[in-house]
């Protein structure tokens, strides 16, 4: 889509306006100049670039970088240099991968203590006992 308003833009990325001029504060996407035609009325237009933009900045955030080093990413789209963006990519990983680990050993101590809570019909439930530390 070519010559979107700030709220289409939004909608196609599935963002709100907001985080769109959040992102423009941070310098994360470009803020188009007001056009100076009155058949236009001022409005800023977006296109088919900043779409690919703002999906590049949720795929990243959803894979977990912060959004100094989504600004690291597109600068160093800019430059190519891809070994940078390779380490960037693997630091990642290796954070998911401790984040995957701490959750499966939450998970299996949760699923130890419903078996346990299942397994004795007195006293303190240890699933409620077990938050209280």
């Amino acid at each position: 889509m070519k010559d979107m308003t700030i709220a289409q833009l939004a909608r196609q990325c599935g963002v709100g306006v907001e985080t769109v001029r959040y992102y423009q504060r941070r310098g994360l996407l470009r803020t188009p100049e007001r056009p100076m035609m009155t058949g236009q009325g001022g409005i800023r237009r977006y296109d088919g670039q900043d779409v690919q933009q703002l999906h590049f900045i949720k795929s990243a955030q959803a894979a977990g970088f912060s959004l100094e080093e989504i600004r690291e990413l597109l600068a160093l789209d800019a430059t190519q240099d891809r070994a940078r963006a390779r380490e960037m990519a693997r630091n990642r990983v290796a954070a998911l991968d401790e984040k995957i680990a701490a959750l499966r050993l939450a998970r299996d101590a949760l699923h130890r203590l419903a078996n346990h809570c299942a397994s004795t019909g007195t006293g303190p439930c240890p699933i409620l006992t077990a938050f209280e530390d």
